[in-house]
């Protein structure tokens, strides 16, 4: 007979009570109360130690813990605290290690987690929701200039040891090669004085295809740093490609296996001479290497200028005369009834647009953008808007 799921002890009290009888052998009660030899010899000689108590299931916690916060240690904090209530963890764990010596004192974590689960600290307040905006997936381009694609190869040296980032533009359509620019770094600045000689040369596309790594990408919700927010300044559409998937920007890798294979695995000795070779070789790729995606014609055959010309002067985004106007500053706040909202740093000594929504509730654009929700009840950052991509 199994044990039954209800009180366990009287069935053990049963088993021990036949045991000490001797009304059957200890294998024959074994089998009728379906438990091992050893499990009947534990109770009856726990039976025989403690009596009924012994009967009782015991708790599976270990009697020792190691790493467990010590009792000691625990007091002291609760104490340090009370005397210092608005510090945090790491400036409790310096004091505690002032006056009791540093060599067993716990972790910051450690202590954090103590303060709040004792109710004396909370953890950091989570920023409510924004809207949802969708990502449209990305396209394909029907004619020149409608996406460009752009990225860095992986860097490499020169002949003298100088390291180069290269950044490579391209046409999808025509598969025309627009500049491979051999840069110091791939932050912003010079990158965009890059793409300033590429917009004078070529004009402007209507949307430029990138992943979402620095400098193109940023970790906010938009997406966009100090140079993508340029681009859309200057009216183009950033194309931000679905994470995990470089894929949906094969044919520009491929340009990067050719490239690397036919010009950078052998570098010139110095960045001027690197830079010759890269013009010339592309040169060639437009003009004389033929294409299967195009019937084996080149790229030079399919490709026009786009007729778009770059700004000398970019005028200030405008927007609807109901709607409000603030001036982000450099570091990516607006002033609003008093407070500082934090808007987000590519948006910087520029204008957002404050569309009413509701009472006290209002959109924040960046001239097209969605970039959040701004409600006039809280402080701090405004509810970022996410972006999702279609799937």
């Amino acid at each position: 007979m199994p044990w039954k799921a209800t009180n366990k002890e009287e069935q053990r009290y049963e088993l021990v009570q036949q045991i000490r009888s001797g009304v059957a052998p200890i294998s024959e009660l074994c089998r009728g109360f379906r438990i091992s030899r050893q499990t009947a010899y534990r109770w009856y000689g726990r039976f025989r130690a403690k009596r009924l108590a012994g009967l009782k299931d015991r708790s599976h916690r270990p009697a020792r813990v190691f790493g467990r916060t010590s009792r000691l240690w625990l007091d002291r904090l609760r104490r340090l605290r009370i005397e210092r209530p608005t510090w945090g963890g790491r400036k409790l764990r310096h004091r505690l290690g002032q006056r009791f010596g540093r060599a067993d004192v716990p972790a910051v974590a450690t202590l954090s987690r103590w303060l709040k689960r004792w109710g004396l600290a909370s953890g950091p307040r989570r920023r409510k929701p924004g809207p949802v905006v969708i990502h449209r997936a990305v396209r394909a381009a029907r004619y020149c200039n409608q996406v460009w694609t752009v990225d860095f190869k992986g860097w490499y040296r020169t002949g003298d040891g100088r390291r180069v980032d290269p950044l490579t533009v391209r046409d999808l359509h025509s598969r025309y090669g627009l500049r491979i620019g051999l840069l110091s770094s791939q932050s912003i600045a010079p990158t965009r004085r890059e793409f300033v000689r590429i917009f004078r040369q070529h004009g402007l596309p209507e949307r430029i295809r990138c992943d979402n790594g620095a400098p193109f990408g940023g970790g906010g919700p938009t997406g966009l740093t100090r140079l993508s927010a340029w681009w859309v300044k200057l009216g183009i559409e950033v194309d931000y490609m679905t994470p995990g998937r470089p894929c949906e920007n094969g044919a520009h890798e491929q340009f990067h296996r050719v490239y690397k294979l036919e010009v950078a695995r052998h570098p010139a000795k110095s960045l001027a001479g690197q830079q010759r070779r890269s013009t010339e070789w592309l040169r060639d790729y437009n003009h004389e290497r033929p294409h299967e995606a195009l019937g084996m014609k080149v790229p030079a055959q399919y490709y026009v200028r786009s007729p778009r010309r770059l700004p000398r002067k970019i005028t200030p985004w405008l927007y609807a005369g109901n709607w409000e106007r603030r001036r982000v500053k450099g570091n990516g706040e607006i002033s609003w009834q008093g407070r500082r909202r934090f808007i987000g740093e590519a948006f910087g000594q520029d204008n957002v647009g404050l569309k009413p929504v509701r009472v006290g509730v209002w959109k924040v654009f960046f001239g097209p953008v969605l970039v959040g929700e701004l409600h006039e009840g809280e402080s701090g950052g405004i509810r970022l808007a996410k972006y999702r991509h279609n799937k």
